[in-house]
């Protein structure tokens, strides 16, 4: 289903920037908590924490930022569901993507 969904090349700026939008934000956050612990450090204990904290927070990135055509549907939602993304950057998308971005919604309100 999802890798039948022919993306306009409109569609793919729109995808884009929301897509980017989310990214940066998530970002500027891990940097903020980042410098926070960073600051905080005072023993080589603490130092590993931080390493720790910013490899735990990569991998979370690279699991939910996948910027395949494929995947974004369910991208999109999952940064929905976090309040990582608001839904009207995605305004301009086809009915179609969109509603599948909400079927995904309703399906993980249920769980």
């Amino acid at each position: 289903m999802l890798r039948d969904l022919k993306w306009s090349p409109s569609e793919k700026k729109i995808a884009r920037r929301a897509f980017d939008t989310a990214l940066k934000s998530a970002l500027a956050e891990v940097m903020a908590e980042f410098k926070q612990k960073a600051d905080a450090a005072s023993t080589p204990s603490d130092m590993w924490e931080v390493e720790d904290y910013l490899r735990q927070q990569r991998r979370e990135i690279d699991e939910t930022f996948d910027y395949r055509y494929s995947q974004l549907p369910l991208v999109f939602a999952r940064l929905i569901r976090e309040g990582r993304l608001d839904e009207s950057l995605l305004s301009g998308l086809s009915e179609e993507k969109r509603e599948i971005i909400r079927s995904f919604l309703a399906f993980a309100a249920k769980g």
